[in-house]
C-alpha cells in the first residue's frame, strides 16, 4: 500500500505575492461585499453589481493565461480568493469558486485551441459560467444521468433536465453533460459547451434554500437544445472523465469555502466574547470558553493547511485527488462544528438574524453535501488506502 505520508511534500507556506493577494481580496470583501450580505441573504438574490466587480478585479479568470484575457495565476490563488470571500459571505465565494474551479478548469484542460480563444476572453471579463451535471435522479450516482444527446447533421440536440445548478440564474455559459449512447453506460457521457441563448435551452425553477441563499441554484430545461458540433468539450464519450477530474479540483474550492466560513464565524465569536459580560467579567475570561475557541482555531488551521496542500499538489503536478477529498471532508466537518459553537457562544443572540453567526451556521451545512457528499469523500479516500 502506498504511504500517504510520503506521497508529496506539504507545500503550504504563502509567498509574499500570495499574502498581498489575500489582503487585497480581504479588503475587497470587507468594503464591497459585507455591507450587502444581510440584504442579499434575506432577498435570496445576489447583487449583480458585485459579480461585475469580480470580473473587474480579475477574479473570474485567475488561472486563465494572460494571452486569453486571464490573470495567468495559480490554482492556489483561486483558493485564497474563495476562502477570503467566504469569510464574509459564502454566496459571494461560490460565484468565484464554480466559475474558476469547475468551468474554467474544465475548459483549460479539455478545450480545443479554438474553444479557448472563443470563450476565455469573455469568461474572464463578463460571461459567468455554470457546471451542469446533476439531475433529479442523478446525485451521488452522477453517471445515472438521463439527459440525452443525439447527433443531427453538423450539430447535437440535447434533451433532459438538470437540477441543483449553481450560478444557473445568472450564467450565460454552461458545461452540460449528456449521454450520446446509453448502450455504453457511463462511457456514452459527453460534455457540451452550451450558451444561454441556444435554441431549446431554458433556465427553470430557482430553489429556495436553507443557506447560501443569495447564490442561485436552478433547474435547467433542455428541449432538443441545438448545440454545434464545435461545442463538444473533449472526445465524445469522455464526459465521465472530464466530470471526475474537474470535480477533484472543485473539492479543493469547497474546502476553501468551508475554511472561510469557519474563520468568519470564529472571528465574529471572538469579538463578541470579549465584549459580552456575565458574572462581572467578559465571558472570554472564563477558561471553559477559552478552551473551546482554542480548539476551534486549531481545527480551522488544520483544515486550512489541508486545503492549501491539496492546491499546491495540483499546481505542482502531483496526484491530489485523495488530498482534495480529505480537505473537503475535514473542512466541512470543521465548518459545521465551529459555526455551531459560534451560535452557542452568542447565546440567545446567536439564534437571531440580527447577528452574523446564524448565517454562517446555515451556510456551512452545504459543505457536507455538494460536489460529493461526505460519504463519497470517504469512499474516495478508502479506495486509495486499500489499493
Amino acid at each position: 500500500m502506498q504511504d500517504l505520508a510520503v506521497r508529496a511534500p506539504a507545500l503550504t507556506t504563502l509567498s509574499e505575492e500570495e499574502e498581498m493577494f489575500r489582503q487585497a481580496i480581504r479588503d475587497f470583501a470587507e468594503t464591497e461585499v459585507r455591507p450587502h450580505v444581510s440584504r442579499m441573504d434575506e432577498a435570496a438574490q445576489f447583487d449583480p453589481a458585485i459579480i461585475t466587480k469580480f470580473f473587474e478585479m480579475g477574479l473570474m479568470g485567475i488561472e486563465v493565461p494572460e494571452e486569453l484575457g486571464g490573470a495567468g495565476g495559480a490554482f492556489c490563488m483561486a483558493t485564497l480568493a474563495i476562502e477570503e470571500l467566504a469569510r464574509v459571505d459564502a454566496s459571494a465565494a461560490i460565484y468565484v469558486d464554480v466559475h474558476n474551479t469547475l468551468v474554467n478548469n474544465a475548459l483549460l484542460r479539455w478545450g480545443t485551441g479554438e474553444q479557448k480563444q472563443r470563450y476565455f476572453p469573455r469568461l474572464s471579463s463578463e460571461l459567468l459560467g455554470a457546471f451542469a451535471l446533476s439531475e433529479p435522479d442523478s446525485g451521488s450516482d452522477a453517471f445515472a444521468l438521463t439527459c440525452k444527446a443525439i447527433r443531427v447533421g453538423d450539430h447535437w440536440e440535447l434533451t433532459g433536465r438538470k437540477f441543483w445548478i449553481t450560478n444557473g440564474a445568472e450564467a450565460g455559459f454552461f458545461i452540460v453533460f449528456a449521454n450520446t449512447d446509453f448502450s455504453k453506460g457511463y462511457k456514452g457521457i459527453t460534455a457540451f459547451l452550451v450558451e444561454r441563448d441556444f435554441a431549446g435551452f431554458a433556465v427553470g425553477k430557482k430553489e429556495s434554500k436553507l443557506g447560501i441563499r443569495a447564490s442561485s441554484t436552478t433547474e435547467l430545461i433542455l428541449e432538443q437544445c441545438h448545440v454545434p458540433d464545435a461545442n463538444v468539450l473533449g472526445p465524445v464519450g469522455k464526459g465521465y472523465k472530464i466530470a471526475i477530474e474537474t470535480l477533484n479540483e472543485g473539492r479543493i474550492g469547497i474546502g476553501a469555502q468551508m475554511v472561510g466560513i469557519a474563520q468568519g464565524a470564529l472571528d465574529a465569536a471572538l469579538a463578541y466574547i470579549k465584549e459580552r459580560k456575565q458574572f462581572g467579567k467578559t465571558i472570554a475570561e472564563f477558561q471553559g470558553i477559552q478552551f473551546q475557541v482554542a480548539q476551534a482555531a486549531t481545527e480551522i488551521e488544520a483544515a486550512r493547511l489541508m486545503v492549501y496542500n491539496a492546491a499546491r499538489l495540483k499546481d505542482t503536478g502531483h496526484p491530489f485527488a485523495t488530498e482534495a477529498a480529505m480537505a473537503k471532508l475535514f473542512s466541512s466537518q470543521v465548518a459545521n462544528h465551529v459555526t455551531s459553537l459560534a451560535v452557542e457562544l452568542f447565546g440567545g443572540f446567536g439564534y437571531s438574524r440580527e447577528y452574523p453567526v446564524e448565517k454562517f451556521f446555515r451556510d456551512a451545512k452545504i459543505g457536507t453535501i455538494y460536489e460529493g457528499t461526505s460519504n463519497m469523500q470517504l469512499q474516495t479516500i478508502a479506495k486509495t488506502l486499500l489499493q
